[in-house]
């Protein structure tokens, strides 16, 4: 393990160990370095995944100092792989991936034929045999789940539309990534050459070969997902019933791990993929979240073992020897995929913010691509070159990952700037939905208009509508306005903040403009852009921060609102009145409280005159003294 030391001149000695202490070594060192490791592309603004590589390298037989046992490292790792496919399965959801099917699961396949093309091509023109070229692209055209959903987190997109797109589009990768380790190894004869042992095999004995892999993996998955469904969770719920935590935990690491080997064992099915399904077994039961939470720990832990045994694979002296070749797959990954997906997603109607998301997310490779090229250097289909250019792919990608999305968000700002190309862009309906239909019998007058119909102006919108009153929506998701235009609401594609957007919307004619998105930057805008074209309309916002709201204040708005502010009040006004305190009483506190302009929200008093633009409603009960 850890006990061989280099000398200058290329020799290692072995220090003698009291005891063979391998595997304590292994895992601390592991541990401790892939911490550091961590901890320092942390604070670098970089995902710790990178420092974990890191780790790996510094610890490998291509670094100077100390050597880690590979084999022990790679039993370990494989316990990474089955319990990181367990997460992955546990976290996987058929609900999540139907809602956005008609785009994620063609879009996903393109994608990775457009890769695998690509990452072909390449090796192609460096001598590679097709084989070498299908398993080298493939391991191209797959993005980290870790890597892709810590930056949805990071920029609270996980939950958007846009977030629900690139999770989806990335269980459809996974998905086609665990049916490559199947059958991989069975078509390794006819990708490969005699070297991979399958020698001149006929076309039948392959066919026959594929049937009968593909019999065992159809009798693997039936008995999981027939008979494990079943009697999993009722394992689990008897489990549960003990009240011991340690228990309940020790059940489900041994249906991870037992599903696993098993699968291994009696069908000849990867660790991997018989991990993936027991992920899924369990996601659909009852326990399902108590048993990620308790699994997560010890997961995480081996997912790092594992991401340190494939650095310490990796030969860093490959910058040097082949900068080109890096360069190149570093190019396929960062623009090759990102100009795919981009032009993938916009062909099938979606707006560029939603392009450019998803482009950003793919813009990476992670863990399927390692075990996926490992399984080709195994076989003997890919030489250990590719292994290498592989993880440099990854390293580099991976920590460039966060600029990449930086620089998308720059073009969507300059895309929004110019609306003549981002209509071009966006063609196929684009421009259409851009504004109202020509079909209304008259433009809309003494009208509320809504920017963002979210969760928020949802309720807004429904409160208008409810009581007879006009109203136009605007809205940067192009499904959202093509439904409401389906149940005959009117609505607007396109931001904002654009010039040109509001003006179609009939703002100079309108009496209310509600601003329904939190970002901040954008709600000035649109307030500056409304009263250029209305001086006198009234105007209500949902902000962020009370910094936000004395500055819409200065600005004369109608109504300036934080969420977290009006939760208070709500909780403040049932307290109140389940102490005894009169609904009346509590309602005129919580008033008092609202227009004092403390804090998260403001609201224009009564004693400030209002503007010349009538209230759509004649009067407000808000306004009345309190007796």
């Amino acid at each position: 393990m850890f006990h061989q030391a280099r000398r200058p001149g290329g020799l290692s000695e072995r220090t003698p160990m009291p005891h063979d202490t391998s595997l304590i070594t292994t895992i601390v060192m592991g541990l401790v370095l892939a911490f550091v490791g961590g901890f320092v592309a942390s604070r670098l603004k970089l995902p710790p995944l990178v420092g974990y590589l890191v780790a790996g390298v510094v610890v490998g037989p291509f670094t100077p100092g100390f050597v880690s046992d590979a084999g022990m490292a790679e039993q370990l790792a494989e316990i990474g792989v089955i319990l990181l496919m367990f997460g992955v399965g546990l976290h996987f959801s058929v609900k999540d991936l139907l809602s956005v099917r008609r785009i994620a699961i063609p879009g996903a396949m393109m994608q990775i034929t457009v890769a695998t093309l690509l990452g072909a091509g390449l090796v192609h023109v460096w001598g590679w045999t097709p084989g070498a070229g299908i398993v080298f692209g493939l391991a191209l055209s797959v993005a980290s789940t870790v890597v892709l959903l810590r930056a949805l987190e990071h920029r609270s997109t996980l939950d958007s539309i846009n977030g629900r797109i690139a999770v989806g589009w990335l269980i459809v990768e996974d998905l086609v990534m665990v049916l490559a380790l199947v059958l991989l190894p069975t078509l390794a004869g006819i990708l490969g050459d005699s070297a991979s042992g399958a020698g001149e095999a006929t076309g039948e004995a392959i066919a026959l070969a594929l049937l009968l892999t593909l019999g065992k993996v159809a009798l693997f998955l039936a008995l999981v997902l027939v008979v494990g469904t079943r009697a999993v969770p009722w394992v689990l719920e008897h489990v549960a019933r003990t009240g011991s935590r340690e228990l309940f935990t020790l059940s489900v690491l041994a249906t991870a791990l037992g599903i696993a080997y098993g699968s291994a064992a009696l069908f000849g099915v990867s660790f991997a993929l018989g991990a993936f399904f027991a992920g899924v077994v369990l996601s659909e039961s009852d326990f399902s979240h108590q048993a990620a939470a308790d699994s997560l720990p010890l997961q995480d832990a081996f997912a790092v073992l594992f991401f340190v045994s494939v650095g310490m694979l990796f030969d860093p002296a490959v910058l040097v020897r082949e900068p080109l070749a890096v360069v190149a797959v570093l190019a396929i990954i960062l623009i090759g995929k990102s100009v795919a997906a981009f032009a993938i997603v916009l062909a099938f109607g979606y707006p560029a913010r939603t392009a450019l998301t998803v482009s950003a997310s793919l813009a990476q490779i992670g863990e399927f691509s390692f075990i996926l090229i490992g399984l080709g250097v195994t076989l003997g289909l890919v030489p250990a070159e590719g292994r290498d250019l592989i993880l440099a792919g990854a390293l580099l990608s991976i920590t460039l990952n966060p600029l990449v999305f930086k620089t998308f968000d720059g073009i969507e700002r300059w895309l929004g700037r110019r609306p003549r190309i981002l209509s071009v862009l966006e063609r196929a309906g684009g421009q259409a939905l851009s504004a109202l239909p020509e079909t209304r019998d008259e433009s809309p007058r003494d009208h509320a208009i809504i920017v963002g119909y979210g969760r928020v102006g949802r309720v807004v919108g429904k409160a208008l509508n409810d009581q007879k009153l006009s109203v136009i929506i605007v809205d940067k998701d192009r499904r959202r306005v093509e439904a409401l235009r389906a149940k005959g609401i009117p609505a607007i594609y396109g931001d904002a903040s654009t010039p040109g957007i509001l003006e179609d919307t009939g703002i100079a004619d309108a009496r209310l403009l509600v601003i329904a998105t939190p970002e901040g930057f954008q709600t000035r805008r649109i307030i500056e852009l409304a009263r250029e074209l209305n001086a006198n309309i009234d105007v209500a916002v949902r902000t962020q921060s009370d910094a936000e709201v004395a500055h819409l204040e200065s600005q004369g708005v109608g109504l300036a609102i934080t969420g977290t502010r009006e939760l208070s009040f709500g909780l403040a006004d049932y307290a109140l009145r389940s102490l005894g305190v009169s609904r009346k009483r509590a309602a005129a506190f919580i008033q008092k409280e609202r227009i004092s302009g403390d804090g998260g929200a403001f609201e224009r008093r009564p004693d400030v005159p209002d503007r010349e633009t009538p209230e759509l409603r004649l009067r407000r009960p808000d306004d009345e003294e309190p007796s």
